[in-house]
C-alpha cells in the first residue's frame, strides 16, 4: 500500500508541476503582450501588470477573455513580419550569387561594349564555368 501512496503522490507532484509551468507560459504571454499592444497606454500596461502580480489567476483569466482576440492578432502580425524579413533576408542573401550563365553573359556584354579583352573574356568565362 505504501508504494502506491509514493506512486499517486508523485503523479499529483507531477500534475501541480505541469499545470504551474503552464500557468508561467501564460503569464509570460500575457506580459510579452501587454508589451507589444502599442494602442494600451502605459497606464494601463501598469494597472493590468499590478493586477497580475496580486490577483494572478483572476486577472490571467480575464486578460484572455477580455483581450485574447487581440493577442492573437498581434501575435500573427508579428509572426507575418518575421517572415516577411526573413524571406527578404534569404532574397538578398540568395540574389548576389549569380548563375555561371549569368556571369558569361554579363562577360559578353562587356566584350561586346569594349570594355574587355578577348582574353578577359575567356578568362571569365572559363572561371565562370569553374563554380559550376
Amino acid at each position: 500500500m505504501d508504494f502506491w501512496s509514493n506512486f499517486w503522490s508523485i503523479i499529483w507532484w507531477f500534475l501541480w508541476v505541469f499545470v504551474f509551468i503552464a500557468y508561467l507560459m501564460i503569464l509570460f504571454s500575457i506580459v510579452g503582450d501587454l508589451f507589444r499592444d502599442h494602442k494600451l497606454s502605459g497606464w494601463w500596461k501598469a494597472v493590468w501588470i499590478i493586477f497580475l502580480i496580486f490577483v494572478p489567476f483572476l486577472t490571467a483569466l480575464v486578460y484572455l477573455i477580455a483581450r485574447g482576440q487581440g493577442m492573437a492578432e498581434r501575435s500573427q502580425r508579428d509572426a507575418r513580419q518575421a517572415q516577411a524579413a526573413a524571406d527578404d533576408y534569404i532574397r538578398q542573401t540568395a540574389g548576389t550569387s549569380a548563375s555561371p550563365a549569368d556571369e558569361i553573359a554579363k562577360a559578353k556584354g562587356l566584350l561586346d561594349s569594349g570594355a574587355i579583352t578577348a582574353e578577359e573574356f575567356a578568362h571569365l568565362k572559363s572561371k565562370a564555368l569553374a563554380k559550376s
